[in-house]
């Protein structure tokens, strides 16, 4: 099971290991919308040319007035993935990290430190690394309590960076208004996620202009593919499928939090896109539900949880209703 424990995904893994039940498989394994954002197939991308100059200017312009900061602040990355492990190796000293959250958060820094969310606001002799919303939990933290750590930060020349991979869901937990170079605050932002395209591989560091400096040195002078810039720039304008993408999310996580409870299992997170349930054997569960070709997300550390994404359509929640009821 440990091959489902790292990252969401790896469907074909799944197959290979659990067969076919005779549906199709039902993969619930990721935070990624089911619904993405409709335009990208009817979209012409010139494949032979190089990714435009302008075109980039574009897409930060367009992403920055969708976070609502200054596109001085913006810098477009191939995922935030490989921005995270890039940042790490900006930012020499030491480092804490909160957990849980995303196995990478305590890769980047190399010794960073674990902290619990209630350790968080007291560390003041670190760069302090989080998630909000956050993965696995989907725990929202107010606004106001990150801003006491960023004035502490201020002081020592450490640095507050909030991975905001799902906050395009839940806008008002972003802290991207604060950015500016008087602040030490680093923001990572995914597109992939909210706009369901994960595939594309884009993402954006916010953050004052020396540390958008560094980035744009270390990528180059094609950071994202001309497709990204294309998708991107036209989905961040689409303020009508944004707002009524976040209802539909919002309807779609309730219908599911009534589902799960139906069968006794308590939901955790704020975050629509996905849900954490807590049972006594998590691993078991995730391998009933494999065996009926619906892939959800495990984890290691703790073998009790078990997260669940959205399913795509009333006909797989029934799906996973009855796969939960048979046991």
């Amino acid at each position: 099971m440990s091959e489902w424990t790292y990252h969401g995904g790896r469907l074909s893994e799944a197959k290979a290991r659990f067969g076919e039940s005779g549906e199709p498989w039902l993969d619930l394994s990721t935070g990624i919308n089911p619904h993405a954002w409709p335009g990208a197939s009817a979209m012409s991308i010139d494949w032979q040319a190089l990714p435009d100059v302008q075109a980039l200017a574009d897409l930060e312009c367009a992403a920055a007035d969708y976070f609502g900061v200054d596109s001085a602040y913006v810098c477009a990355v191939p995922g935030t993935e490989i921005g995270l492990r890039l940042l790490g190796d900006m930012l020499p000293g030491a480092a804490a990290h909160v957990v849980p959250s995303y196995r990478t958060h305590a890769e980047m820094f190399g010794q960073s430190r674990p902290v619990s969310i209630n350790e968080f606001a007291g560390c003041s002799e670190a760069t302090l690394l989080l998630a909000n919303p956050n993965n696995p939990d989907g725990r929202i933290t107010p606004r106001a309590n990150l801003l006491t750590p960023l004035d502490r930060l201020q002081e020592g020349a450490r640095w507050l960076v909030i991975d905001e991979a799902f906050a395009d869901v839940l806008p008002e937990a972003s802290l991207a208004d604060h950015i500016d170079d008087t602040r030490q605050l680093i923001i990572m932002r995914s597109f992939g996620k909210f706009f369901g395209l994960a595939g594309l591989r884009l993402g954006f560091v916010l953050g004052p202009r020396k540390i958008i400096g560094q980035f744009r040195e270390r990528l180059g002078s094609w950071p994202v593919s001309s497709a990204a810039l294309a998708i991107g720039r036209a989905a961040y304008r689409d303020n009508e499928w944004i707002g009524g993408m976040r209802s539909r999310l919002r309807d779609e996580a309730a219908a599911l939090d009534i589902m799960l409870k139906g069968h006794g299992l308590m939901p955790i997170g704020d975050c629509p896109l996905f849900r954490l349930i807590e049972t006594d054997n998590g691993g078991a569960l995730f391998e009933r539900l494999a065996r009926r070709s619906i892939l959800t997300r495990p984890f290691a550390d703790n073998p009790r949880w078990l997260r669940l994404g959205l399913p795509a359509d009333e006909r797989g929640l029934v799906r996973l209703d009855r796969a939960l009821a048979l046991g």
